[in-house]
């Protein structure tokens, strides 16, 4: 072996693993297939428009992917709420907002639960009793991973509306999958540590630049101002016993491995003898999100984000300070758990939420449509459904020196950008004491 540390993808979990060996002093290459850093976010040039492949989001709650920014020199770069406030709108003019009231957690969002007018007095009530029974969940109960959250809420007193206009806005949106397929572990997990933990947890995060500048382009300066190296366009085809990575038939040796890939390609890559389970991995499956790009010739709305009920529109962001000068307004909506529209001809698309968006934006109506398009992840996320917690490896492998990283791994997150950083640090740390026990020799 040598001293290097190989770490094998460049998604978010590869670069938190590279960059927090590389900060420790040791030799690291982070192999990349694609021609840049960043995996499932980044972005890319459209006539002048620079385009994020999708919307991504975090909250002050998610400190592992804040302190990578602040380490890739990139934290000037998101806009994070003072305080937690989403904007709910509905056809015909109806409108809420959800805000996070004074009181400490966990019952600074019980105010605004109480008083949703999307809900008669009756319902919210019995929502806040499921916000607190809910928030009092353990994630961690595998009796949590065998059942879906449309029948626990029902269990729980929450009627069709209820789930509908309120449940769904942050459920589907956090797991990528309908409540009536989400397993309630994951569910848990995110209305106890975002919704119902500290009161300032789930006050929401956003880029202010492209993907790619906030990511890919300071993650590989970051990494090689540490010593590190990031080979792009370079494609591991597998992993074999020393450890050694393998890319066209030319063999690199390693003290140590990160497979930090989806678990489509790790299965691929890990030999059998180090991941018995690795077959079983092809049951966490995929769930796609859809984004639909509008850019009109004027401004249409003055939020900088808003939850749709009732609508094919599910989140919409105002991206016009991102995608470059001289637009009207650039609006991005991120549909989750899309596998009614992922396959649909984007004239269907625009058939079904130009209109959609003009129900909760009138100003729209009087407003042209400068250019519309499509980008698709069918792969975004992994189905988070019952049993999907059992299917989750942990990070080390029955190799010594071999440890796998991303956000389908046992990180006891979602499977989200947060989750992504925390595996690529748990891996990162395994290396540490692997090498600290065995040396690099």
């Amino acid at each position: 072996m040598t001293g290097r540390v190989a770490v094998v993808g460049g998604g978010l979990a590869g670069i938190a693993a590279a960059l927090a060996v590389a900060e420790t002093g040791r030799p690291v290459t982070l192999y990349e297939a694609r021609p840049r850093l960043g995996g499932a976010t980044y972005s890319f040039e459209r006539d002048g428009l620079t385009v994020d492949n999708g919307q991504h989001v975090f909250l002050r709650c998610c400190t592992a992917y804040r302190t990578l920014l602040e380490r890739i020199g990139s934290a000037g770069y998101v806009r994070i709420q003072d305080r937690f406030e989403v904007p709910v709108l509905g056809p015909h003019g109806r409108s809420a907002r959800l805000r996070r009231g004074r009181l400490p957690g966990p019952f600074h969002l019980l105010p605004a639960l109480a008083r949703y007018p999307m809900l008669p007095p009756a319902a919210r009530l019995r929502a806040v009793r499921a916000a607190v029974a809910l928030g009092r969940a353990d994630p961690a109960d595998p009796a949590l991973d065998a059942i879906d959250l449309d029948t626990w809420l029902a269990a729980h007193g929450q009627d069709g509306p209820a789930r509908r206009l309120l449940w769904e806005l942050f459920a589907v949106a956090a797991l990528n999958i309908g409540m009536d397929q989400a397993a309630v572990g994951p569910a848990a997990m995110v209305f106890r540590t975002a919704l119902f933990g500290r009161a300032d947890a789930a006050d929401i995060g956003v880029p202010a630049v492209p993907l790619g500048e906030l990511h890919g382009v300071p993650a590989r300066a970051a990494i090689e101002a540490r010593g590190g190296e990031v080979r792009l366009s370079a494609k591991v085809k597998a992993i074999e016993p020393g450890p050694t990575v393998l890319l066209d038939g030319v063999r690199e040796e390693a003290s140590a491995v990160v497979v930090a890939t989806p678990h489509r390609q790790a299965a691929e890559l890990v030999p059998r003898e180090a991941a018995p389970d690795r077959d079983r991995w092809s049951g966490l499956g995929a769930s796609p999100i859809v984004n639909v790009h509008v850019v009109y010739d004027r401004r249409v709305t003055d939020l900088p984000f808003a939850a749709v009920v009732d609508s094919p529109v599910q989140w919409v962001f105002d991206r016009t300070a991102a995608g470059g000068p001289d637009r009207g307004q650039y609006l991005t909506v991120s549909v989750s758990a899309a596998r009614d529209w992922i396959d649909r001809p984007a004239a269907e698309v625009r058939a079904a939420f130009l209109p959609a968006l003009e129900r909760v934006f009138p100003a729209a109506r009087a407003a042209r449509v400068t250019d519309f398009f499509v980008t698709r992840e069918r792969h975004a996320t992994f189905r988070q459904g019952p049993g999907s917690g059992a299917l989750r490896p942990p990070p080390a492998t029955r190799w010594p020196g071999l440890y796998l990283a991303g956000a389908w791994t046992d990180t006891g997150w979602p499977d989200t950008m947060e989750g992504a950083v925390r595996s690529g640090l748990t891996a990162a740390a395994l290396v540490r004491r692997h090498l600290d026990r065995n040396g690099p020799s």
